[in-house]
């Protein structure tokens, strides 16, 4: 598909409900990918992107360093828009300031709204694509598969019991992301992405192929997961390439590295975090 380089009036109302998946795909200092769930994020004008931010997040920082961005929406009837962009200005007033505080979701919340808009050039977009649901639900049986018959060999527990159960649930929803040659993160649906054992995880090839069989083998990849009950969870690790596992094609995640977006308290998990006494109140 060519990819697109602005957005239709349809694609700007499609992406605008305040129901719906959105993901921004940031590079982290160390060049390594990031996945944060905004759903505020919207096409706003042909060529322009936003979102509205009412909390602090590590994808803030990583786009005032670094402008460039991939992106994933997702609506509720699964049509999804997936492309680049580069972070501009922010701002704290504004037409889109407006829409975002009038929302029902900020108009009536005591306790915040949004405080700042950040704004993007759009520099492509896929043009609204069917989530192909056949070939996801093949992939994942495939993938539970390919589990059944993969050693489990890990050493260290890198994602603990609950991250991996939840990985292993069918109908949570997990993207992969890396850094392409060009400096800007992609996005891909893998939702059928599963817990190996603590420390790999696997997918089968055989839903968005092409796209999964151009990762180069040995980039940082970063495995996002996430349910619709607003759970989620950020692995990364480095990504071992396509093998076969059973007879069954799929790509396999060393994982190193977890991170918990959630609130109240979103920090890493993995590798543990040492302590520090607090010495001034």
């Amino acid at each position: 598909m060519q990819p697109l380089t602005a957005f239709s009036e349809e694609d700007i109302q499609n992406t605008k409900p305040e129901m719906k998946i959105g993901l921004l795909a940031t590079v982290t200092p160390e060049g390594f990918p990031h996945i944060t769930l905004l759903s505020s994020l919207m096409a706003c004008a042909p060529s322009k992107m936003c979102f509205g931010q009412f909390v602090e997040g590590t994808s803030k920082k990583h786009i005032l360093e670094n402008p460039k961005v991939g992106f994933l929406i997702m609506s509720l009837d699964k049509n999804l828009w997936r492309g680049k962009a580069n972070y501009t200005h922010r701002v704290k007033e504004g037409a889109e300031y407006d829409y975002y505080n009038n929302t029902p979701m900020f108009r009536y919340n005591a306790y915040f709204g949004v405080h700042t808009v950040y704004y993007f050039d759009l520099v492509n977009q896929s043009g609204k694509s069917p989530l192909p649901m056949n070939k996801i639900v093949a992939a994942a049986v495939q993938t539970r598969l390919a589990r059944a018959f993969g050693r489990k060999t890990a050493k260290e527990e890198v994602a603990n019991r609950w991250t991996r159960d939840f990985l292993n649930k069918m109908d949570n929803l997990k993207f992969l992301s890396y850094v392409g040659a060009d400096g800007y993160p992609l996005i891909i649906p893998a939702i059928q992405t599963q817990s190996l054992d603590s420390a790999r995880v696997l997918f089968s090839t055989s839903a968005y192929s092409d796209e999964i069989e151009a990762i180069p083998a040995g980039v940082p990849l970063a495995v996002f997961g996430m349910a619709l009950t607003m759970e989620d969870v950020l692995l990364r690790g480095t990504y071992q390439g396509v093998r076969r596992i059973g007879g069954i094609k799929a790509g396999v995640v060393e994982l190193n590295w977890v991170y918990n977006p959630m609130p109240p308290a979103p920090g890493q998990v993995y590798p543990p975090l040492k302590l520090n006494p607090v010495r001034q109140f």
